[in-house]
C-alpha cells in the first residue's frame, strides 16, 4: 500500500492512535515498538475495541482484512504525518529549549487562539511520536499550529523538522539539560541549534530571546528575525513590574500594557514575551493578547501556585535540570516572602557531570537564608547536617506530613521521574 492509499484511509478514520488502551471506535491503531514493548502484539485488542485498521510491521493473529503490513510502523507514522503537513499551507510554529518550552508553547497558543483556529502539542506528547501525531489531529479548518520539540541527543531535532516542515521556530534557551545525551552545554547547542539550521535552510521566520547572546550567535544567517527580550534592542520587550508570588510584566516596546498572569516565577518573563512577540507578529491585538495572558492558568505541575490554609505551594515539579533548578531557587530567594521552605527533588539525564550538578545547587541553596531545606535522591551527598537528605518522594512526603507549616511559603520542584508533587498530593 502506497502513501496515497493510506492517506484516503486516515481521511475516512481521521483518528490515530498508539495505545490499545486509549482506542475508541473508528480509529487507526499504529503498532510500534520500543525497548520494553510491542505493539503488534496488541493489534487483536485494539481491533476489538473498535479499531477500524491497524498498522503492523511484523504478522499478527488479527483479522488480515484490517491490518495493513509496512515495512516500520514509526517511519509510516511520521510520513503520514509528512503527507498531511503538506496538505496545509499555514504557519506551522515549532518551539523548542531546555527550559520553558511547554509553558511557552501553551501561552502562545492562548495568544494565537484569539484570533485563529489554532491547533497545539497535546500536553507534553514532544517526541517522535507525539509529534507525527498532533500534526495527524490538526483539522481542515485549521489557521496555524505550534509545535513542541522535545530532544534529548543531537539529530532529533533535524529529524523532527523533516516531517513537521516548520515556517516559524522559537528556541527558549539552551541551557544544562539532558547532558547526557547531548554531550555537554555545547551539545545541547548543537542539537536545539537544528531548528534554526532547518529554518535557515527553508526561508524560515525565527523568534529570538535577544538577551541571549548565544541565541544571536546561534540564528545568525536566518534571513528574517523577530526579536524579543527586556531592553529596547529588541522588538519587543518587557519587564518585570514587581516581584510577588505571580509574575506581573511590564510591556516597554513593541506593544503597550501590564500583564498580570497566573504564573509563579520571573524566570517565566521570556515566555510571556515570546508570546506577546508572536501575538503582535500575527496581528493579535494587545487587548486580546493581555486578555489571553492574564487567564491562562497553569497546570500539571508547571509554574503552579496552590493555596492551603495559611501555605503557599509553588508547585513546578514536572521537570528539573540544572539550568532551571537554579532559576527557581534565585527566584524563591528574591521573593517578597516569609518562613521560605525549599523541598527539591533530584535531576536526571546528566551523565558523569550529575554528582557535580548536584553538588553546585547545594552550594546555592546555602548562600541563602531558609526556614527549612529537604532534597530528595541519591546524587545529593555529602550534604551539610541542616538539610534533610530523603530517598525519594515517597520518604519527603512521610516527612512533610508531619511537620504541620504554617503561613509557610513552600518551593517543590524536582525532575518528572521524582515525582515530588506526591509530597503534597494528600493536600491538594
Amino acid at each position: 500500500m502506497n502513501m496515497e492509499q493510506l492517506y484516503k484511509i486516515f481521511l475516512a478514520y481521521p483518528s490515530v492512535e498508539t495505545d490499545t488502551r486509549k482506542i475508541k471506535k473508528g480509529d487507526i491503531f499504529f503498532a510500534l515498538k520500543g525497548p520494553n514493548f510491542n505493539g503488534n502484539k496488541f493489534a487483536s485488542k485494539a481491533l476489538e475495541a473498535g479499531a477500524a485498521y491497524c498498522i503492523c510491521d511484523e504478522p499478527v493473529t488479527a483479522n488480515h482484512e484490517n491490518v495493513i503490513y509496512v515495512e516500520d510502523a514509526l517511519q509510516t507514522l511520521q510520513a503520514l504525518a509528512k503527507h498531511h503537513r503538506l496538505q496545509f499551507h499555514i504557519p506551522i510554529i515549532a518551539i523548542t529549549g531546555s527550559n520553558g518550552k511547554t509553558t511557552t508553547k501553551e501561552l502562545v497558543h492562548e495568544v494565537l487562539s484569539a484570533k485563529y483556529i489554532c491547533y497545539t502539542t497535546k500536553g507534553n506528547l514532544n517526541n517522535h511520536i507525539g509529534i507525527p501525531l498532533t500534526i495527524l489531529s490538526i483539522k481542515k479548518d485549521a489557521e496555524i499550529a505550534v509545535i513542541e520539540m522535545g530532544a534529548n541527543h543531537q539529530h532529533e531535532i533535524e529529524s523532527y523538522c523533516s516531517y513537521c516542515l516548520p515556517t516559524h521556530g522559537l528556541i527558549t534557551n539552551c541551557g544544562k539539560a539532558h547532558l547526557e545525551g547531548f554531550g555537554g552545554e555545547e551539545g545541547v547547542k548543537k542539537g536545539k541549534g537544528e531548528l534554526y539550521t532547518f529554518l535557515k535552510n527553508n526561508d524560515g521566520i525565527a523568534f529570538v530571546n535577544n538577551d541571549y547572546d548565544y541565541l544571536k550567535e546561534m540564528s545568525r544567517g536566518i534571513q528574517k528575525i523577530i526579536t524579543y527580550g527586556t531592553t529596547h534592542a529588541a522588538t519587543y520587550c518587557g519587564e518585570t513590574a514587581e516581584n510577588n508570588t505571580l509574575l506581573t510584566v511590564k510591556i516597554t516596546k513593541g506593544a503597550t500594557g501590564i500583564i498580570h498572569t497566573k504564573l509563579a516565577g520571573l524566570y517565566n518573563l521570556p515566555n510571556v514575551m515570546s508570546a506577546v512577540c508572536i501575538g503582535k507578529t500575527f496581528g493579535v491585538t494587545d487587548d486580546k493578547i493581555k486578555n489571553a495572558l492574564e487567564h491562562y492558568t497553569p497546570d500539571n505541575s508547571r509554574s503552579q501556585i496552590i493555596k492551603k490554609g495559611t501555605n503557599i505551594i509553588l508547585l513546578d515539579a514536572y521537570n528539573a535540570n540544572p539550568s532551571s533548578m537554579s532559576e527557581a531557587i534565585k527566584n524563591f530567594a528574591e521573593m517578597k516572602a516569609d518562613k521560605k521552605i525549599i523541598i527539591i527533588g533530584g535531576m536526571m539525564e546528566l551523565g558523569d557531570s550529575s554528582i557535580a550538578e548536584h553538588k553546585n545547587i547545594i552550594d546555592l541553596i546555602l548562600k541563602y537564608n531558609w526556614e527549612k531545606v529537604a532534597v530528595a535522591g541519591k546524587d545529593f551527598i555529602h550534604l551539610p547536617p541542616n538539610i534533610l537528605h530523603f530517598k525519594d518522594s515517597i520518604e519527603t512526603a512521610k516527612w512533610y506530613s508531619k511537620q504541620h507549616f504554617e503561613n509557610s511559603t513552600i518551593l517543590l520542584k524536582g525532575s518528572r521521574s521524582m515525582a515530588m508533587e506526591k509530597v503534597i498530593e494528600e493536600i491538594i
